[in-house]
C-alpha cells in the first residue's frame, strides 16, 4: 500500500543581515561623523586661504595650527575617559559644541588678534580630540557586531571622498564668500555633528568583577581611568603591536612622503602636477580599499591588515628611483588601497575585542600615540633630508614601513586581530 510522503520543510538559514546603510540610527551617526571630518579637513585649508589673501601672516597660520594640534593632543585621552563615564552621545554633543563655538571666534579674530585666533583654534583642535573616541565607542553602541567592518568602511569611504572633493567646493565656495563665512561654515558642519547623531545603546560591563552589594565604589581620578585604559590595551598584544606598527608608518613613512613628494614633484619632474597627482591618486586608492574592506573576510584578518600597511613603503620606494610619474602615481595608489586594508579591520577589531566600557580609552590612546607622534616625525624629517639627502632617509623610511608591520604579524593574536578569528559564517570571499 503507498504511503503519502511527508511534506518537506524547506532547510532556512539565518534571514541576511540588513545592510547597515538602511538604519536610521547609523546614518544619523554617519552624517554626523562625516560633518565633523569635513569640519576638520577645512580648517587648515580655509586658514591657508586666509593667507593667500593676506588676513593671516604664515608665522600666525603656523602658530594657529600647533595651537589647534596641541588642543587635540591634550583633549584626545580627556575624551576617552569621559566617553566611557559618561553617555557616548552627550560626549559627542558637548565637544562638537566646542568645536562649533571656536568657529565664530576664529573668524572674529581674523585680521584682528592673533591671540584671539590662537585660543579659538586651540579650543578647535580640544572639540576634534574629544569627540574621536567618543564617535569610534558610539558606533560600537549604534551598529551590530556582524555589521560593523561594513559601518567603518561606509565612515572610511566618507572621509575619503570628502577629501577628494572637499578642496574643488571650498574654492568654489571662495570665488563668492569670504575667509570669515567659509568659517562660519566649519561652525555650521560642526553643529550637524553635534545635534545630528542618535543616542546609542549603553556599554557592556567588563570582564572585571562589578562592585559589591554595599554600593558603588567610589569614582576613579581620570589618571587612574585613562592608566585602566592603558592596561586594557596592554591585555592585547595584536593591539599594541598594530599601534606600534601604526604609528611607525605614520611618523616615518607618511612624513617622509610629506616632505619628499613636493620638492621631488619640483625638482625631478619640474611641475606640481605629479605632487596633486600623487595626492589624488592615494585618495582615490584608499576609496578602492574601503569598498573592498566593507566585504571582504580574509581568512587571517590581521595578517593580510598589516601586509595592507607595510604596503605603504611603496610610496617611499617609488620617490627613491628616478621612475616615470606614472609609476610614482600607481604605488600612490597602492599605498592607498593598502591603508584602508589595514584601517577598517583595526577599527572593527578593536570594538569586538576591547571590553565595551573601555573602549572609549583604547581609542584615545590608538589616536594619541599615532597622531601625536606624527608632528615629530614631520619636524625631524626635514633636517635628516638636509644632512643625509632625499634617497637613504626615503630608503630608512620604506624599510621601517615594510619591516615593522611585518614584525607585528608576528605577535600572539595578530593573526586573527583577536584570541580567535571570527566565525566562518561572517565570510564573503
Amino acid at each position: 500500500m503507498a504511503t503519502t510522503p511527508a511534506p518537506v520543510t524547506p532547510k532556512t538559514g539565518p534571514p541576511p543581515a540588513r545592510s547597515v546603510l538602511r538604519d536610521i540610527a547609523f546614518l544619523r551617526l554617519w552624517a554626523g561623523t562625516t560633518a565633523s571630518g569635513l569640519a576638520t579637513w577645512a580648517l587648515p585649508f580655509v586658514l591657508g586661504l586666509a593667507v593667500l589673501h593676506r588676513e593671516l601672516g604664515a608665522a600666525g597660520l603656523g602658530l594657529v595650527l600647533a595651537a589647534r594640534t596641541a588642543g587635540f593632543l591634550a583633549a584626545v585621552a580627556v575624551g576617552g575617559v569621559l566617553a566611557d563615564r559618561h553617555s557616548r552621545r552627550a560626549v559627542v554633543l558637548w565637544s562638537a559644541l566646542a568645536a562649533a563655538v571656536a568657529a565664530p571666534l576664529l573668524a572674529l579674530g581674523l585680521g584682528r588678534s592673533l591671540v584671539l585666533m590662537t585660543l579659538a583654534a586651540a579650543l578647535a583642535g580640544a572639540g576634534q580630540g574629544a569627540c574621536r573616541p567618543a564617535f569610534q565607542a558610539l558606533t560600537a553602541e549604534v551598529v551590530d557586531a556582524g555589521r560593523r567592518q561594513q559601518a567603518n568602511a561606509a565612515m572610511t569611504l566618507a572621509v575619503r571622498t570628502s577629501t577628494l572633493a572637499g578642496p574643488t567646493l571650498t574654492a568654489l565656495l571662495a570665488a563668492f564668500v569670504d575667509v570669515g563665512t567659509l568659517l562660519l561654515g566649519i561652525g555650521l558642519l560642526w553643529l550637524v555633528a553635534a545635534l545630528l547623531p542618535g543616542r546609542g545603546a549603553a556599554p557592556g560591563p567588563s570582564a572585571a568583577p562589578g562592585p559589591s552589594a554595599a554600593g558603588p565604589a567610589p569614582r576613579a581620578s581620570f589618571r587612574a581611568e585613562f592608566i585602566d585604559g592603558i592596561r586594557e590595551a596592554r591585555r592585547h598584544p595584536w593591539f599594541v603591536a598594530g599601534l606600534g606598527a601604526l604609528t611607525a608608518v605614520i611618523a616615518l613613512g607618511y612624513s617622509a612622503t610629506s616632505v619628499a613628494l613636493p620638492l621631488i614633484s619640483r625638482d625631478r619632474y619640474g611641475t606640481e602636477w605629479v605632487l596633486a597627482a600623487a595626492v589624488t591618486a592615494y585618495t582615490v586608492g584608499a576609496l578602492g580599499g574601503a569598498l573592498v574592506t566593507a566585504r571582504w573576510r580574509p581568512r587571517s584578518q590581521g595578517w593580510t591588515a598589516f601586509a595592507g600597511l607595510a604596503v605603504y613603503g611603496v610610496a617611499p620606494l617609488s620617490l627613491m628611483l628616478p621612475v616615470h610619474p606614472a609609476v610614482v602615481i600607481a604605488a600612490y595608489v597602492v599605498a592607498g588601497i593598502g591603508i584602508e586594508l589595514f584601517n577598517v579591520p583595526w577599527f572593527t577589531a578593536t570594538q569586538r575585542e576591547v571590553a565595551p566600557d573601555k573602549l572609549a580609552r583604547v581609542s584615545s590612546l590608538d589616536f594619541l600615540v599615532s597622531y601625536g607622534l606624527a608632528p615629530v616625525g614631520l619636524a625631524l624629517i626635514a633636517p635628516a633630508i638636509g644632512t643625509f639627502g632625499v634617497t637613504p632617509v626615503l630608503a630608512v623610511c620604506a624599510a621601517a614601513c615594510f619591516l615593522v608591520p611585518a614584525a607585528a604579524a608576528l605577535v600572539p593574536t595578530a593573526r586573527h586581530f583577536g584570541r580567535t578569528p571570527e566565525p566562518r559564517t561572517a565570510r564573503t570571499d
